[in-house]
């Protein structure tokens, strides 16, 4: 099976109430996958990768090789694809399980997407936040 996995994460106040998001499609189109936590206290980018790491722990269980995942924060998928270095001391344990899982698949893929094609997962985060209140 190949996944499409669109994954957010997101803090008010930065570092703030944090939560995450995910929806995952197979190539047919249809969903997979959702999630939609709370995390507690987190940054903006804390949150990014927290999202990706819990989405890549829900594709790994289903023993899916080949995954391509959809993030709109660019810098965390020029991180990822080993354009920037992580000099972040928060951010560089989770980078490494990110990349130590990634060894896991077949083929993976980390894509930048714009804010506005990444709708469904900004959705389940703002919703995991609000139902915090």
């Amino acid at each position: 099976m190949k996944l499409k996995v669109y994954t957010d994460g997101g803090a008010r106040g930065n570092p703030g109430p944090a939560a995450i998001g995910a929806i995952a499609y197979d190539f047919e189109g249809r969903e997979v996958f959702r999630i939609s936590e709370y995390i507690g206290e987190a940054t903006n980018n804390q949150a990014e990768y927290k999202a990706l790491l819990k989405a890549m722990e829900k594709v790994r269980a289903l023993e899916t090789e080949e995954a391509e995942f959809f993030l709109d924060s660019e810098l965390i998928v020029k991180q990822l694809n080993r354009e920037y270095k992580v000099k972040n001391k928060e951010l560089q344990p989770l980078f490494v399980k990110i990349y130590n899982y990634s060894l896991d698949f077949k083929k993976i893929g980390f894509k930048h997407i714009r804010r506005e094609n990444n709708k469904e997962a900004d959705s389940l985060v703002n919703r995991a936040l609000d139902s915090r209140n």
